[in-house]
């Protein structure tokens, strides 16, 4: 997860191991996060943290509510976002986490999110080889201070076969990989990792035909953005223009007939903040659905 508020979702449906990988700061998360780790004592739940001030309250906070946490340093491995720089800042920050008696210091958060999306497989691998240096330079050095480093956790759907075969990282973290999206497919295919097919389509109405322009029901509200367009699931048409409530396509060259009405799909460029905006997904099996699921933790930015 990356926030309490996911964590408290699949802790209390009796996920058993859960890692926050991400840092919580301000005073009123991190009392939730103490409280949390109180109420759910024969789960595992870790959490990422990059400041010693912070690591000092926190372990403060449980050891006031007899709690206890699994707790990484995160070390910035090129993604210039959270996380110390050096190993010698990883050393003094697993000292003051192997300091506090409610901590269990597990090892380094390592997530080379930069990587994903590189287009080119020797690209992807070189930036990951990079990481890997700073890593294994901090785990000794965590190790010759004399400190266990168990975990090296990190990877993500673009990455994940060159970490699992680093002999540097001995967890991996991919999730895109589960539903995928159009940026995800744009990355040069590496024929020894595994193809993962698109799942997570969002279905939208045409409500107005004019011409080679047909305008559906579906815009901001309904997927992200950020990382492009939707593409429609069928060729011959593109999208042009997306507001809040509508997104334009336009026909570009045989494509089928829209009409009024009709249902098509669309194919998400980015599926993590997609999924965020529903409140449920539709699962189907080769035209039939099975299940209807709840997305319970999403907008669970606290």
């Amino acid at each position: 997860c990356q926030k309490v508020g996911e964590a408290e979702v699949f802790l209390s449906r009796g996920i058993g191991d859960v890692l926050i990988s991400n840092e919580v700061v301000g005073e009123r998360k991190l009392h939730r996060l103490a409280g949390l780790a109180r109420a759910h004592r024969g789960a595992r739940l870790g959490v990422c943290v990059d400041d010693a001030g912070v690591a000092e309250r926190l372990g403060a906070l449980c050891a006031a509510e007899d709690a206890r946490l699994d707790v990484y340093v995160e070390l910035d491995v090129g993604q210039r976002r959270c996380g110390v720089a050096t190993p010698k800042d990883v050393v003094a920050l697993a000292r003051v986490v192997a300091g506090c008696p409610s901590f269990a210091f597990m090892g380094l958060h390592a997530y080379a999110g930069g990587a994903q999306h590189r287009r080119g497989v020797s690209e992807r691998q070189d930036a990951v080889a990079s990481a890997c240096r700073l890593v294994d330079e901090a785990r000794g050095a965590v190790i010759a201070a004399g400190f266990s480093c168990d975990i090296v956790t990190g990877g993500g759907t673009g990455t994940f076969p060159y970490e699992a075969g680093s002999g540097v990282y001995n967890e991996i973290q991919p999730g895109s990989y589960v539903l995928m999206d159009t940026d995800y497919a744009a990355n040069e295919h590496d024929p020894a990792a595994p193809r993962f097919e698109q799942a997570l389509f969002v279905l939208a109405t045409v409500m107005s035909r004019r011409g080679d322009r047909a305008v559906l029901d579906a815009g901001l509200k309904a997927f992200s953005t950020d990382s492009g367009f939707p593409a429609p699931a069928f060729s011959g048409w593109e999208m042009t223009n997306v507001s809040d409530e509508h997104a334009v396509l336009c026909r570009i060259g045989d494509g089928p007939a829209l009409d009024l009405g009709e249902k098509v799909l669309l194919i998400p460029s980015h599926c993590d903040p997609t999924v965020n905006l529903h409140d449920w997904l539709v699962a189907m099996r080769e035209g039939t659905v099975e299940a209807i699921w709840a997305v319970d933790a999403r907008g669970a930015i606290f």
